[in-house]
């Protein structure tokens, strides 16, 4: 394993992380899932100041993200916590490409970007990795996404994964039952572009549909099995 890997390894095996499956290089720059940054965000005991916004419009967000990583308590003189902060941005078909009917989410694109560099900031892969949500800074140059390990699947063009995540969220926002997003998420189709995702992206999109049926009532009135 290469020294910058051998890095980013050690520190994730801090927060019950594995390095294959989570992080994968294009093109000699390695990349790590969102989601795995919010599973470290929530071992480490991360916590975040409500957002500053910088710019507001339609197709553009910046925020400003503060985070703080507390200290250790170990010892008669805890150390003191960690603060980093950080930029957010998204401005449509600059560094944040959308397609066809897709939905241009900017706050949230924004949030993730700022959340996920405070976080690597603060568990000191800043510099080492770049989250997933970064890619769109760098699609035109860094089109696809290789495996590190020979166990972990090719994943499609960055293009085409943030395209099927943003269609099928907005699917799911649109569905008005829990049978509506229990159907949605059970057909076949659905199923097929789930499968040809990589899994940090599957896994949120699941999660997304579970926040849905929550907020729909879910599992009060479900009368079907979950479709996550």
């Amino acid at each position: 394993m290469r020294t910058a890997d051998k890095q980013i390894a050690d520190i994730l095996v801090r927060y019950g992380e594995p390095f294959g499956g989570n992080v994968w290089r294009v093109q000699g720059t390695a990349v790590i899932y969102h989601k795995t940054l919010e599973r470290i965000a929530a071992q480490a005991g991360i916590v975040f100041e409500p957002p500053t916004i910088i710019r507001a419009e339609r197709d553009e967000a910046v925020l400003l993200v503060t985070g703080r990583l507390p200290g250790a308590k170990a010892g008669a003189k805890p150390a003191a916590d960690r603060i980093e902060w950080s930029m957010g941005e998204a401005l449509v078909n600059v560094n944040y490409r959308v397609s066809g009917k897709q939905a241009a989410y900017v706050y949230a694109m924004a949030e993730k970007r700022g959340k996920d560099r405070v976080i690597l900031k603060l568990i000191e892969l800043h510099g080492l990795v770049y989250s997933e949500e970064e890619a769109d800074e760098f699609r035109s140059q860094l089109p696809t996404v290789r495996a590190v390990d020979e166990d972990f699947e090719e994943a499609q063009p960055f293009d085409e994964v943030t395209e099927a995540e943003g269609d099928l969220k907005r699917r799911i926002d649109e569905a008005a039952t829990i049978n509506d997003v229990t159907d949605l998420m059970l057909d076949g189709a659905t199923q097929a572009i789930l499968a040809a995702m990589p899994p940090g992206t599957r896994d949120e999109v699941r999660d997304y549909a579970k926040a849905r049926l929550v907020a729909l009532g879910w599992p009060k009135r479900a009368g079907r099995r979950s479709a996550a």
